[in-house]
């Protein structure tokens, strides 16, 4: 450990000792790439990969290593080389990186590719009028890309998922600018992306509603870097002057003279946090600080800088460097001469390694102040790159901590578990060196999701399970990446089986895997066999897709899949057992669009009592939607009678006359061919038969008597109001009325008509089946109690007194009761008597009685 070089030692001092900065090499370089200015370099931030092809524009020798066609490479921080990505699409305008570690790269004809590490893309187009106008330059960021066509137009793409690029306000230049830089959407208030430019004198500052002139005049500007919070701008001019300005250009905060370096005009202006500005010559890197202070780091060769949240990354042909300004907390434990409590804490620990009673002194001085200082210590230990000094800080926060009562540890074991991911991720194989801040700011889950998609998924894992975090999406890429790197079987020789043990021991992998972690769908957790299935189906691989469905629990997400693999039968067998009739509908609707009716009712017919559910529910979606499928239907499976039914229920939809008769000569012709409906055929035959005859009375009234549709009774009735008589007596014959109900219906009609003349002929015609009280009953009813009275002599005498007084003949009834000699009924009459009038007759009548 005596060769762990002290923290300080990289700390360079600036404002006469007010700020430190440090410089720590990270990594050596395993690449072997001598000169970076000979390339094109994009870096992605967080400790991201970098993207590399060679300049164009500069000769390069041709050796060993050389591609003889535009190639990007990829490298980790490391130099390790993690992927090699042909481009045959037109020249390269520019590349940068998503906040996904996904490569964007953008050619001259406004077609653009998001990669993934492993090389697979997506393409998309920012339209036809950027490919006509052709694009000249571009600035990707993690969140889209502003382009610039050759009319100096701006073109903005929101998100990578290919929407349609919005056009940005007029810039109003005529010729491209020399430089241009943007303020991204979360930096800026309005939430729209900014765009500077650089034209002569002044910079414009255009978003998508305007264009505004900032009038500065200190041009012309040849560098624009905005700081990573996007509050400060780094100007520099064609003189050398570096000039740092809020981003509204409302005030101006330093000054720097960088020509009097006599480098010329350097290669990058970058920011290292929010706090200082790196200007970066091939071989010098200058840092300037807030009151135009610097210092200079030199290299053995050009330097690529990249700008961080709260730092700056370095690489040369040899080395991987990070610089910062120093954190507060380690400036309070490692400052030379520090009086901080977090550094008594420090040196206390160190006393008592020695057994010194300086410990206990040093304890006490600080007592009142000791959490906060076992904070601070916490904190500087987050901020240490090297595993030595984490330790060291971790031990004096834990020595402190044994002197408080109270002290609530969540934050020191965060920590140490926090400083374990870091220093795997660290390591040169893995290549991410992403510091405390950075990945607080970007969580765990961000992190898991880079090593995800670098192929590693056993650390992936191995974190998500230290950090408690649920590692579905791990396993779900994992099982897609075992998918594409396991080779398809070959079809067997024709006549034998086999070439399917590729697939049987991938299936077996997977799902052991799956519920091993307790992460598939059918252990409760968050992996869906369907979305890896349908991965192995786009792939080609459609044994295996259906092999992995079998293990997916959710009908709802293994379904639509299995439609999509054309398993239509095994689709409709697993909607019905999942017993979601939505999914059910849903299938048989797939199977109706994509499948020919003969087709998809063989398929019901085939899946017998197991899709017994499904014909049921395509009976009721059919009953309501497509009548006409549901007829197909019935008619090919042989259900006469349902056939029938339906088409009696068309019947009553029907709206004219003649579809109306039709169909229910189809329903009395399916009847007839089930033996065992006899009766409803010869109903159902009666029927048409009395339609028919209705058109026929309705042709000879010409149309003034409406009787299709009625039944026998009231065809009967309609026609003797209309004094049709000899059509009702035929239509009498012809449907065997009987007797009773005919009388009925020809009193009814004969009242209805009010021809009483008539209906006392009727009455006379011969004594009638049915009574005469029936006569006086209906009269009255309708409101005829005389002609009512007519008929009661012709009644039964025991009936007589009351329908006397139904028909208000009080003084009848009194007679009927004086011949009969029943003085009790009379008496009755004469209490019940609607006026005295009446009363007194009935007096009468008793008395004479008397």
């Amino acid at each position: 450990m005596a060769s762990v070089q002290h923290p300080t030692v990289s700390w360079e001092p600036m404002l006469d000792g007010q700020v430190f900065y440090r410089k720590q090499q990270i990594y050596t370089m395993q690449w072997d790439i001598r000169n970076l200015s000979d390339y094109i370099i994009a870096g992605a931030r967080y400790g991201g990969p970098f993207a590399l092809m060679r300049d164009p524009h500069k000769m390069v020798a041709f050796g060993q290593g050389t591609f003889t066609r535009p190639t990007i490479q990829v490298f980790s921080s490391a130099g390790e080389l993690l992927l090699a990505l042909p481009w045959d699409q037109g020249n390269v305008i520019a590349f940068g990186w998503t906040s996904a570690e996904q490569l964007v790269v953008l050619n001259d004809e406004g077609i653009y590719r998001i990669h993934d590490l492993q090389g697979d893309y997506q393409q998309f187009s920012l339209g036809s009028e950027a490919a006509e106008l052709g694009i000249i330059d571009a600035k990707i960021y993690e969140s889209g890309m502003v382009a610039m066509t050759s009319n100096v137009g701006l073109l903005e793409v929101k998100g990578w998922g290919g929407g349609k690029p919005l056009i940005l306000a007029n810039t109003g230049l005529v010729q491209p600018p020399r430089c241009w830089s943007i303020i991204e959407p979360d930096q800026t208030i309005s939430r729209h992306v900014e765009v500077l430019l650089a034209d002569e004198q002044t910079i414009y500052s255009v978003d998508n509603l305007e264009s505004i002139d900032q009038s500065i005049h200190r041009g012309p500007f040849v560098q624009i870097s905005v700081s990573p919070n996007g509050k400060l701008i780094a100007l520099l001019n064609g003189s050398g002057l570096l000039w740092i300005v809020s981003s509204d250009f409302q005030q101006r905060y330093a000054e720097y003279e960088t020509s009097n370096e006599g480098l010329g005009e350097p290669r990058q202006v970058v920011w290292c946090g929010s706090d200082a500005v790196v200007v970066n010559w091939d071989e010098l890197v200058l840092v300037v600080g807030p009151y135009g202070n610097s210092l200079r780091h030199y290299y053995t060769s050009p330097a690529y800088t990249l700008n961080e949240m709260d730092g700056v990354r370095i690489i040369d042909s040899s080395q991987c460097d990070f610089i910062q300004k120093v954190p507060s907390s380690s400036e309070k434990v490692f400052k030379p001469g520090s009086t901080a409590p977090a550094a008594i804490l420090f040196d206390a620990l160190e006393h008592f390694e020695r057994k010194s009673p300086k410990a206990d002194e040093a304890i006490r001085s600080i007592r009142p102040e000791l959490a906060g200082a076992v904070n601070d210590v916490v904190e500087a230990a987050g901020q240490e790159i090297e595993p030595y000094w984490q330790r060291r800080l971790l031990h004096a926060a834990q020595f402190g901590r044994a002197f408080l009562d109270l002290y609530n540890p969540t934050d020191f074991v965060n920590m140490g578990q926090t400083l374990k991911v870091l220093n795997a991720v660290r390591y040169y194989e893995i290549g991410i060196p992403i510091t405390y801040v950075q990945y607080v700011h970007r969580t765990p889950q961000h992190l898991i999701q880079r090593l995800t998609s670098r192929n590693m998924h056993l650390l992936a894992l191995k974190m998500c399970s230290y950090l408690g975090i649920k590692p579905d999406d791990v396993l779900k890429h994992w099982a897609i990446a075992k998918i594409a790197k396991s080779k398809s079987p070959a079809p067997p020789p024709s006549g034998l089986t086999g070439g399917v043990d590729e697939d049987d021991a991938v299936c077996k992998l997977i799902v052991k895997k799956f519920r091993s972690v307790g992460a598939g769908a059918e252990s409760g957790g968050g992996v869906s066999f369907a979305e890896v299935a349908k991965k192995a189906w786009e792939s080609g691989r459609g044994r295996l897709a259906t092999m992995l469905l079998d293990h997916e629990p959710r009908a709802a997400d293994q379904v639509p899949l299995l439609l999509a693999m054309n398993e239509d039968l095994l689709a409709l067998t697993k909607s019905i057992s999942s017993g979601d009739t939505d999914l059910v509908f849903h299938v048989l609707l797939h199977l109706l669009r994509h499948m020919t009716l003969g087709d998809f009712f063989r398929l019901l017919e085939d899946g017998g009592a197991t899709l017994d559910t499904g014909g049921r529910l395509l009976v009721v979606y059919a009953k309501e939607q497509n009548r006409e499928m549901l007829r197909d239907y019935w008619y090919q499976d042989d259900r006469r009678t349902e056939s029938a039914l339906l088409a009696l229920e068309d019947a009553t939809r029907a709206k004219e006359q003649e579809n109306n008769l039709d169909l229910v000569k189809a329903a009395a012709k399916f009847f007839s061919e089930d033996k065992e409906r006899g009766f409803e055929a010869k109903m159902t035959d009666d029927h048409a038969k009395l339609l028919a005859l209705q058109q026929q009375l309705e042709k000879e009234s010409n149309g003034k008597i409406d009787f299709y549709g009625l039944s026998v009774s009231d065809t009967i009735r309609r026609c003797i109001v209309n004094g049709m008589n000899k059509r009702a007596e035929g239509i009498r014959g012809a449907w065997k009325v009987s007797d009773k109900r005919f009388w009925y219906i020809k009193l009814y009609a004969l009242t209805e008509a009010r021809d009483f003349e008539g209906l006392d002929v009727f009455a006379k015609s011969k004594k009638p089946p049915i009574g005469y009280e029936p006569f006086v009953n209906h009269l009255v009813e309708k409101g005829f109690p005389k002609q009512a009275a007519t008929y009661v002599p012709k009644c039964d005498a025991k009936v007589r007194v009351d329908l006397y007084v139904k028909c208000g003949e009080w003084r009848n009834a009194g007679m009927e009761c004086k011949e009969r000699g029943d003085k009790a009924r009379l008496d009755e009459l004469r209490r019940t008597a609607p006026n005295n009038l009446i009363v007194r007759e009935l007096d009468q009548i008793l008395s004479s009685m008397s």
